[in-house]
């Protein structure tokens, strides 16, 4: 691995948005201005200019913005007229919008265990679970790398069930060459600020190669009107703001740079984690992996977590529970061992950081920790 930072002691954050936006300071600034000056807040030409510039690096035709990636969810599932009666198939191991969204729209969601190395959806267990009430499937692209999807499609092919593409954590993510959201019938974005590509707040995305639906999405994220206050269907206000989209604008020129430079960050945790006893992030082949987060794997991960705050390295538990086990899930009749990969990743599994903007002294002291512990 090479000498050690001189330096003992330094602090590392998770993640570190002062550091991003210091880098873009000017851009961001500018972008800012051109709003405020313009006092377009809703809607607008920075709205429809993100939503042709997500779409068109997500390699699909139309993009519709809206307020959150749960909304983006949510609003496909309605959008899809899913609802009570319905079934709908996920992850076992994901962040709670993935199913929580099918819970809203009153359908019953139904879990499927992970694939151990990727941590997605495992396909081969995909079609067991779909029966006759069955109308999608949301295949989650889990820190930063596409599930297989080819196998998920063919599923949902061969059933006659859509496809929704959970990518909060995924744009510009590819699976054999296709970017995240351009293989399924709907493709579900989150601008989180933690994301990869992140706001300054809340916002979300959903792209889609089917133009009926673009147009339904639009009406639904607006009230179900068209014109203003007359209602062809009950929606939602679920609003992308500009002053976001103009932010996002701007850092949508630096996302595949950032991208980079976390792959660059993952693959040196990868190598100078080599003979440790840390279990390391799979990279599929066929994978082109964002790195939104480097998870690695180790027994007493609790201890692990509590010993690298000690040495003040920001680190994060994704996720603590899984979706089977959630209480508000108690009702499906769930219990611990019915998902074992999925549970074996809940207890073991800790997010390391991995921003563009980490250096090589700070990846070195995080390596550092993580072997020390490990390895003693």
């Amino acid at each position: 691995m090479g000498a050690m930072p001189t330096k003992t002691t330094m602090t590392v954050p998770l993640l570190d948005l002062k550091a991003q936006y210091a880098d873009i300071r000017a851009e961001i600034d500018d972008a800012v201005r051109r709003v405020m000056e313009s006092a377009r807040f809703i809607g607008g030409p920075e709205v429809s200019g993100l939503e042709e510039e997500v779409a068109r690096y997500s390699q699909v035709p139309y993009g519709i913005g809206c307020a959150s990636g749960t909304d983006a969810l949510l609003l496909s599932l309605r959008a899809l007229g899913i609802g009570p009666g319905d079934e709908v198939v996920t992850s076992a191991y994901s962040f709670f919008a993935s199913a929580g969204t099918i819970a809203n729209v009153g359908a019953t969601p139904v879990f499927v265990d992970i694939d151990p190395r990727t941590y997605n959806l495992d396909p081969h267990r995909l079609e067991g679970a779909i029966t006759p009430r069955t109308k999608a499937v949301i295949a989650v692209h889990l820190y930063g790398q596409c599930c297989d999807l080819a196998a998920v499609k063919a599923v949902c092919d061969k059933r006659q069930v859509w496809l929704i593409e959970d990518a909060a954590q995924a744009i510009g993510a590819e699976w054999e060459g296709r970017r995240a959201g351009a293989v399924g019938d709907f493709g579900c974005f989150s601008f989180f600020p933690s994301k990869n590509l992140g706001g300054a707040g809340d916002g979300g995305m959903i792209v889609t190669r089917h133009g009926d639906y673009a147009d339904r999405l639009r009406l639904l994220r607006e009230h179900g009107a068209r014109p203003k206050y007359y209602h062809a269907l009950i929606g939602t206000n679920s609003r992308l703001d500009a002053l976001q989209a103009a932010i996002l604008r701007v850092k949508l020129r630096h996302l595949d740079r950032w991208s980079e430079a976390r792959a660059r960050n993952a693959e040196a945790y990868t190598r100078w984690l080599e003979g440790s006893r840390v279990g390391r992030p799979y990279r599929d082949p066929r994978a082109r992996h964002i790195y939104n987060q480097y998870v690695i794997r180790v027994e007493k991960r609790d201890e692990l977590k509590q010993f690298l705050a000690d040495r003040a390295i920001g680190t994060e538990i994704y996720y603590p529970v899984p979706l089977h086990l959630q209480e508000c899930f108690a009702s499906l009749g769930h219990r611990s061992g019915d998902m074992p990969h999925a549970e074996a990743a809940a207890k073991e599994t800790l997010a390391l950081p991995v921003y563009p903007e980490l250096g090589e002294d700070r990846l070195r002291y995080v390596v550092q920790a993580v072997r020390e512990f490990v390895d003693s």
